[in-house]
Order: C-alpha cells, then structure tokens, then sequence
C-alpha cells in the first residue's frame, strides 16, 4: 500500500476520532448536566489520548498529535464539568 494512502487513512481516522467528542463537550459546557457521563471512563480517556499524543510526538507522526491535542482539550473540558458539576 502506498504511504500516501496510508497517511489519508490516518489522518481520517484522527480526525474522526477527534470529532466524535466535539458533540459531547459541546453539549456538556451548554447544558452543564454531566450526571449521566462515567467519571472514570472519561478520565480513562483523557490519559490515552494523552499516551497517543506522546506517541505521535516520539515518532513525528503531525496527524496524531494534532488530533490528540484536539482530543485532549475536547475530553479535558468533559472531566473538568463532570468534576465541577458531578
């Protein structure tokens, strides 16, 4: 397989990956009820999409240290409202 359809491969799955969670924040910070969000899986979250965007940045791999960063903002402000609203 050629690396440029490896590299749109990757880059589609980070940003699908990434936009997933925009819902989710955005709803979150709106409506502020974060009763029916899991605490734990989301911090879960939080440290493997941190894992990935050290990964992306040990191998100089732009596609997933950019949507990791994205991630990480998205999925920090999740943990944050759940720790500030339960």
């Amino acid at each position: 397989m050629s690396s440029w359809i490896i590299e749109t491969i990757g880059s589609a799955a980070a940003v699908l990956g990434t936009l997933c969670w925009l819902p989710q924040a955005v709803r979150t910070i709106r409506t502020k009820d974060t009763k029916s969000l899991s605490l734990w899986s989301n911090v879960l979250l939080l440290a493997t999409v941190v894992l990935w965007f050290v990964y992306g940045l040990a191998l100089g791999a732009w596609p997933l240290v950019i949507a990791n960063s994205i991630s990480i903002v998205l999925v920090g402000i999740i943990v944050f409202m759940k720790c500030l609203h339960g």
